[in-house]
């Protein structure tokens, strides 16, 4: 009887897969992903305006700076070992909800769970992680301001 080549991603389901180290989202990155992407509301990238009209005191951050800043903060994740890896790839999100608004000046870091896993084949398979993208602010306490299911297909090689 053949062994399962993803036994022990499978065993691992669930477990813990820690955390990125912090990084504080300023007013430049927001107004650079303003120009990158056109999404260049008053409530993002006038500070002045979102201060005196806005509901939150000031400007926030867009969500999908947010959501693109998982690329480098889920890098620090600690993946299970699955062996010989050809190639691992971003395929996509399963689901995404912005939960808090992250105001400008806010501290963000990414914690992750193995969510899920999808075998393909033996060769193949999609790896689901349970992200949770944690934001601060001063000496406030840290809120879950984005949670995502973010799946990567692995190819083994």
């Amino acid at each position: 009887m053949p062994t399962d080549p993803w036994e022990a991603l499978r065993a691992a389901i669930g477990s813990d897969l820690g955390a990125s180290e912090p990084q504080t989202i300023d007013q430049a990155m927001v107004d650079a992903h303003a120009a990158t992407t056109g999404d260049a509301q008053w409530i993002h990238n006038d500070p002045e305006r979102a201060r005196r009209e806005g509901p939150f005191g000031g400007p926030v951050v867009q969500g999908f700076l947010l959501l693109s800043l998982l690329t480098r903060h889920g890098s620090a994740l600690r993946m299970p070992e699955v062996g010989p890896v050809a190639m691992l790839v971003n395929y996509g999100f399963d689901r995404v909800r912005f939960l808090a608004p992250v105001p400008v000046g806010a501290t963000v870091r990414v914690r992750g769970r193995l969510g899920d896993l999808r075998p393909k084949g033996p060769e193949r398979a999609v790896v689901v992680l349970d992200v949770v993208m944690e934001a601060r602010r001063g000496n406030a306490g840290a809120v879950d301001a984005m949670i995502a299911r973010w799946c990567f297909l692995v190819v083994r090689g």
